[in-house]
């Protein structure tokens, strides 16, 4: 058969047309979102594939977020030297992807690039500080530079050419395998930079240990670290920051000072892997933080009360407001996090700050996410007397991507349980008394995730009411994953906390975000947080078409007001 050549320029053209054809498939593979993902969030944040931990660095840029997180590009596990992942938004809810960075580029990083945080410098030059593992695997700290500062996605960094800038030595005490995690950096009048960095030292006394500089680059460690606490363990994700006080619910940039502002401390416990923090008051001259209530474990105030670890707030100077960000990792098995290809989601992010008591931090989803919430249709319920013992509808929501808001007002104390003094942990008596442990009032709130009318998986979020030995109430909120999944490997702990509101003077407010895998609860006013993260076998995508509000106690309690609405996906590739 005769051969025919073609003319050079078709074959160049054909070859472009190849390349621009192959490079569409490629940019729409990438972007389209795995098949088969019943789990997979739709709009809280996770990437693509693979292992995800603690946020990073958050910040404003030139009105943009940025987003960095600790990743794995090779796995769904935490192995071999971890990267920074780096998204951006422009409304903390739809992200971007951005080239990854902090990848092992010298010494002071070479195994691997962990946990940290990002300062706005003056002339609005970002800076981040992180720690790295050196070639010994010896925890130092690390400082790096965005490329060019006119790119406000800041898609390239560096490392500063005289890493580390902190690391430990003999002279300093310091144990090279419990020392890291930098805070975001702050500025007193006397232009000195402080830092904190999480540590341990000899019978598990935690520690922030702070640092000072003049030019961000030379640091001296304080002789006294700002606050330790005896036999607390490791402090990981130190966090430091003002609040307002008096209920101001407005946020403040990390180095104002002043007499109408109090303090956070806050650190996650390696021990536990809980989040936990202390409110007190800073004094600058001593360079020494004195918490109000005075210790620092797990009997200590929490953020979250559920999976919830390694969070971090920034500032966001646009909306004047704290932002706080966490990492909710799974409640799957590795063999199941292998079949999902991904491993790890972050938790919706919250608007922060101190309750007018001056007690307690109180939180809510950030206002954009009400963006996604459905026109219609739209579920809403007032004045309903909820019975005992009945089960209701919240009927045409999408039940596995959905918000709810709903009230309770409690009619009749009559046959409230007695409150035992040694029921002390209040996990612990979620547990013993779930959502089908019939009560006298309670438990009342809400299910998740219904299967069918048999109920054979569901995740329920309520309260159940005692009355303890001094006429007072007290008020327990759970999140019960016990029957969450038939899927025998998955980790299902029941989570809760005892709430710090009057039932009679005040109705008992719950907010539940529902995304697939996590179910994330706002109790009572914004007090208490606990976040789940559920995997069932029946209630997935479409068949997770039911949701209730159900009373499994003696007494009525009455529906003040019930909005539910499907929630859009979030654009995130």
């Amino acid at each position: 058969m005769a051969s025919y050549k073609l003319p050079k320029q078709v074959i160049l053209l054909l070859v472009s047309l190849l390349f621009f054809c192959y490079g569409v498939v490629e940019l729409q593979a990438a972007q389209s979102p795995p098949s088969n993902q019943p789990y997979r969030t739709a709009y809280h944040f996770q990437p693509r594939k693979n292992w995800i931990n603690d946020p990073n660095g958050p910040m404003l840029f030139k009105g943009i977020y940025h987003l960095f997180y600790q990743y794995n590009p090779n796995g769904v596990k935490l192995r071999g030297p971890p990267v920074w992942g780096h998204s951006t938004s422009k409304d903390l809810v739809n992200w971007m992807p951005q080239p990854l960075t902090m990848e092992p580029e010298m010494a002071a990083n070479i195994n691997g690039s962990w946990s940290g945080s990002a300062t706005i410098l003056p002339g609005n030059k970002p800076a981040i500080l992180f720690t790295g593992l050196d070639p010994n695997y010896e925890q130092v700290q690390v400082l790096a530079y965005p490329k060019d500062l006119n790119d406000p996605y800041l898609k390239e960094w560096f490392l500063a050419p005289k890493n580390p800038v902190m690391f430990p030595t003999p002279q300093n005490q310091i144990n090279a395998t419990s020392y890291r995690d930098p805070t975001t950096a702050w500025m007193l009048p006397d232009g000195n930079w402080r830092v904190l960095i999480g540590k341990s030292k000899r019978r598990q006394r935690g520690l922030s240990l702070l640092y000072r500089s003049r030019d961000f680059v030379h640091w001296v460690k304080a002789k006294h670290p700002l606050y330790s606490y005896e036999r607390s363990g490791m402090w990981e994700c130190p966090d430091f920051f003002p609040v307002y006080k008096n209920g101001n619910t407005m946020g403040i940039d990390t180095s104002v000072i002043g007499p109408n502002i109090k303090h956070v401390l806050k650190v996650s416990l390696d021990v536990s892997k809980h989040d936990v923090y202390t409110i007190g008051g800073y004094d600058t001259k001593k360079d020494a933080y004195t918490p109000d209530v005075g210790f620092m474990n797990d009997s200590s105030l929490r953020y979250d009360y559920g999976k919830y670890y390694a969070s971090k707030t920034f500032y966001d100077g646009a909306k004047k407001e704290r932002i706080l960000l966490g990492w909710a990792n799974e409640s799957s098995s590795e063999e199941d996090d292998a079949k999902k290809g991904w491993s790890g989601i972050h938790t919706i992010p919250r608007t922060i700050w101190l309750d007018k008591s001056g007690n307690q931090l109180i939180q809510w989803p950030i206002s954009n996410i009400e963006k996604l919430r459905q026109k219609s249709p739209v579920f809403k319920l007032y004045g309903k007397l909820i019975k005992g013992g009945s089960l209701n509808e919240v009927s045409g929501i999408t039940a596995a991507q959905a918000d709810v808001e709903i009230s309770f007002k409690i009619k009749d104390l009559e046959n409230v349980e007695k409150f035992d003094a040694s029921w002390t942990n209040p996990q612990l008596l979620c547990s013993q008394k779930g959502g089908s442990v019939k009560g006298g009032l309670g438990p009342f709130g809400l299910m998740t995730f219904q299967a069918s009318k048999g109920l054979e998986e569901y995740t329920a979020v309520f309260f159940r009411i005692f009355k303890a030995y001094d006429n007072k109430y007290v008020v327990l909120m759970c999140s019960d994953q016990s029957r969450s999944s038939l899927n025998p490997t998955n980790d299902k702990t029941t989570y809760g906390s005892f709430v710090d509101v009057n039932p009679v003077r005040e109705d008992l407010s719950l907010r539940v975000l529902i995304d697939h895998s996590v179910v994330e609860s706002f109790g009572a006013k914004r007090k208490e947080c606990v976040t789940a993260r559920v995997y069932p076998t029946l209630a997935i995508n479409e068949k997770a078409c039911n949701l209730y509000v159900f009373n499994n106690g003696k007494s009525d309690v009455e529906i003040t007001g019930l909005t539910a609405w499907s929630m859009k996906k979030a654009s995130i590739a």
